[in-house]
């Protein structure tokens, strides 16, 4: 007779087999980096030969659409529809990675091949994300072979190949299949965990806000021995800029970019005990870093952060003596789904003007990615919650949004579901960079976790619908 407990060891035994390090290969193997216009069309070949035809063996029915967007990757659906009375859940990935960077990764380590070292698994979209979706998909394979090929729920399935460009045409491509994407909560994987250790939900994201910073005050150089001391040097006057925004210890000084004077009650007691961690080799927690008074947790989880991801005045690789004609800053806002972003760029104006940096200039706002969230004590969340520590025997961490990006924005606005986020990777994972890796018993746990969400689906007690 099938259990639950012979579902979930089902799934652990297809991973102590080798099958999922295989099918896990296979798709790493597809080089579909949305970041090189010239690997269309192995984007295209990812959902054509890895995917279709797996789902297809689970019973769903697929189609592949073009991106609404010119020049983007195309977008899956699909459907497996057992009764409409039963809960549906909605999965989300993304099979489209960044560049390969093939020339600096370490030696003997490809990003297109699954290499093991050091127990480790390497390779480009282990972490971000092709492993995360498949560990979903083949917890999903093992419940369905345990339980005879019935569920007792219905799935659905978006996986798009643009993420790694903002997820652009996804918003009006979901809009364009609201009827088709209805369900009633999204529970997908993306992201790390709070800690390698320790099995996190995260119930949204943070957004990242874009703006450059421009100081341009003339033409062309002029020589430094003749000028310097005389003419404003516009490389000064942008870090004094930007030490206006931020103190020295990089607690934010424009004020109304924040979600209010401390992080809300309820976010506060959502991320009690929570640690941060994992990201060991990637780089370090410093103390005394970002607002006074919050912890690691509330600082990443349940506020914002100001980060200067570039800065540039002359030509650091071939200068000359000379006071620079201009200097540009390219920055950003990571913000919680409680801010109000449509603040951001006149609060900065003002706030530059009242310090004296009228000649600053703000080019290019914009947000690349909406923030998101759920109650963190929300229906879905906490049945998710319930269903992970029974399966794994371990507490799970609910926190209000991860520290990245993610579209969920998309699905709540649209779709009105609530935001389940189940991440399978960690900090120090490399993704984005060379020697991207996943750490294999975290992929196995996953495997477990999801097993139990999927049985638990086809019993009674699911949140009301």
């Amino acid at each position: 007779m099938s259990s639950r407990e012979a579902a979930i060891a089902r799934a652990r035994a297809e991973f102590d087999s080798g099958a999922f390090r295989e099918r896990l290969a296979a798709l790493i193997a597809i080089p579909s980096t949305s970041q090189d216009p010239a690997a269309a069309a192995e984007c295209q070949r990812y959902l054509e030969e890895g995917i279709q035809p797996w789902i297809a063996r689970l019973g769903f029915t697929s189609s592949i659409h073009p991106n609404p967007e010119a020049g983007c990757g195309p977008i899956l659906i699909a459907e497996r529809v057992e009764d409409p009375s039963r809960p549906t859940i909605l999965l989300y990935g993304h099979g489209d990675t960044v560049r390969g960077l093939d020339d600096q990764w370490s030696d003997g380590i490809k990003p297109w091949a699954v290499t093991e070292r050091d127990g480790l698994w390497y390779g480009r979209g282990t972490a971000d994300n092709k492993g995360q979706h498949i560990i979903n998909l083949a917890a999903l394979e093992a419940v369905l072979a345990e339980r005879g090929g019935v569920l007792g729920a219905n799935v659905k399935l978006v996986l798009e190949m643009s993420e790694e460009l903002g997820s652009r045409g996804l918003r009006p491509f979901v809009e364009a299949h609201r009827e088709a994407l209805a369900a009633d909560a999204l529970i997908a994987s993306d992201g790390p965990r709070v800690e390698p250790a320790l099995p996190t939900i995260a119930a949204g994201s943070r957004g990242s806000f874009m703006f450059d910073l421009v100081v341009k005050l003339r033409g062309g150089g002029v020589h430094s021995g003749h000028w310097g001391g005389l003419t404003t040097d516009p490389a000064i006057l942008l870090s004094h800029a930007i030490a206006s925004i931020a103190d020295q210890h990089g607690k934010i000084l424009v004020r109304d970019w924040l979600p209010g004077e401390t992080v809300p009650a309820n976010i506060r007691a959502a991320l009690q005990g929570c640690p941060v961690g994992g990201g060991e080799g990637a780089a370090t927690i410093d103390e005394g870093w970002g607002e006074p008074g919050l912890t690691p947790a509330e600082k990443i989880y349940g506020w914002a952060s100001f980060i200067v991801l570039a800065m540039i005045s002359g030509r650091p690789e071939a200068p000359v003596n000379a006071v620079a004609p201009d200097a540009r800053a390219v920055c950003q806002i990571r913000y919680t789904g409680d801010s109000d972003p449509a603040k951001f760029a006149p609060a900065l104006r003002a706030h530059l003007d009242a310090h004296g940096f009228g000649k600053v200039a703000i080019e290019k706002t914009g947000i690349r990615m909406p923030a998101s969230r759920t109650p963190p004590d929300s229906p879905w969340v906490l049945w998710t919650k319930a269903s992970m520590e029974r399966s794994l025997g371990t507490r799970v961490q609910v926190t209000p949004n991860a520290s990245g990006g993610l579209p969920g924005d998309v699905f709540v606005d649209l779709l009105g579901t609530p935001l389940v986020w189940v991440p399978h990777s960690y900090n120090g994972c490399k993704q984005h960079g060379p020697d991207e890796h996943v750490i294999p018993a975290m992929m196995r746990e996953g495997l477990a976790a999801f097993a139990g969400i999927w049985w638990d689906l086809g019993e009674p007690g699911t949140p009301a619908r």
